[in-house]
């Protein structure tokens, strides 16, 4: 499928904002690396870190490759501001706790599973490619991450205390999984991608569904959302973050292992 200049750019930006998303969130797993509550977690955190950080350089590659080759997902990972970044502000808050840590995963992960099954569908066949081989993941991740929605919900009274302080504490950076702008619309009218907006829907009846079952109450539609991530506006948290993921590369640039 051949792509004029214009569609290049836009698409270049697309996929960067599915790349930034799963970076950010797969180093905020990493850093459960020896630090999870049992064994068995500790792997399974670390297996899921790898495989969103897999994802993020397959979008990222990608991405600058649209654009021309001028720039490679390395650079992109680690030579970038904060304030170039357009992952979603959800992904770069804090582990604080495991409670925490699951309800980030899990709201995450159910946009990230309709957004892909939709992506699949692309007439652009690498991304379609992409979003198909990260799909089958996602669907693993989101498997893991429901499950401990509910054990952790409906278990001891502090891990329900927990678990609905991290649901009350991460609403307000849901509502921009769905924060579809002119980029979107612009690849759905040139028939690159199908249209969107029908996640949030799918997104309120699973997550609302699993919350239920969890016994946890539904944060009030009156909180405040936050907004502005895809164009650079982020919490403190992802410069902090980004400090430690990009020294080694920021202090010895170009070196080959």
């Amino acid at each position: 499928m051949s792509i004029d200049f214009q569609t290049q750019k836009v698409l270049a930006v697309f996929l960067t904002r599915l790349g930034d998303d799963r970076l950010v969130l797969g180093h905020r797993l990493s850093e459960w690396c020896g630090h999870a509550p049992v064994l068995e977690e500790d792997i399974a955190l670390t297996n899921i870190a790898l495989d969103e950080i897999g994802q993020a350089s397959a979008f990222l590659h990608l991405a600058g490759e649209v654009e021309g080759g001028r720039q490679t997902e390395d650079d992109l990972a680690y030579f970038r501001e904060a304030t170039h970044f357009t992952n979603v502000q959800l992904v770069e808050q804090p582990n604080r706790d495991f409670a925490s840590t699951m309800a980030r995963q899990f709201l995450f992960d159910v946009q990230s599973y309709f957004l892909l099954e939709i992506l699949q569908k692309s007439a652009y066949e690498r991304l379609a490619g992409i979003a198909a081989k990260c799909f089958k993941e996602v669907t693993y991740h989101l498997r893991h991450s429901k499950e401990w929605m509910l054990r952790l919900g409906d278990g001891t009274e502090e891990s329900h205390r927990r678990l609905q302080s991290a649901v009350e504490e991460l609403w307000p950076f849901t509502k921009e999984l769905f924060t579809f702008d002119d980029t979107e619309r612009a690849l759905t009218d040139l028939g690159m991608i199908p249209p969107l907006e029908g996640i949030e829907g799918k997104w309120n009846e699973l997550v609302l569904q699993v919350l239920k079952s969890a016994t946890l109450t539904v944060p009030a539609s009156s909180v405040h959302m936050t907004s502005g991530s895809r164009i650079g506006k982020h919490s403190e948290h992802l410069g902090r973050m980004l400090a430690e993921m990009q020294i080694l590369a920021r202090s010895f640039p170009g070196v080959k292992w």
